[in-house]
């Protein structure tokens, strides 16, 4: 029974696998992050200036009620 008496003294506690879990959700985590910052630099956003210059230069079609 030391496994009985060591749990009612409260000597159990994560240990090395609850500490390599937590380490492996931070490193994928790390990982994650950098891929997602990675696609979301390849996203082109027209600026607020190209936006204006569109919108001047196309021609507004009339419309009939």
């Amino acid at each position: 029974m030391i496994a009985f008496d060591s749990a009612i003294k409260g000597e159990i506690g994560p240990g090395l696998v609850g500490f390599l879990v937590v380490a492996a959700l931070g490193f994928a985590l790390f990982l994650l992050v950098k891929s997602m910052r990675r696609h979301v630099a390849k996203i082109e956003v027209p600026s607020e200036a190209e936006l204006r210059k569109q919108k001047d230069t196309t021609p507004t079609s009339p419309t009939s009620p």
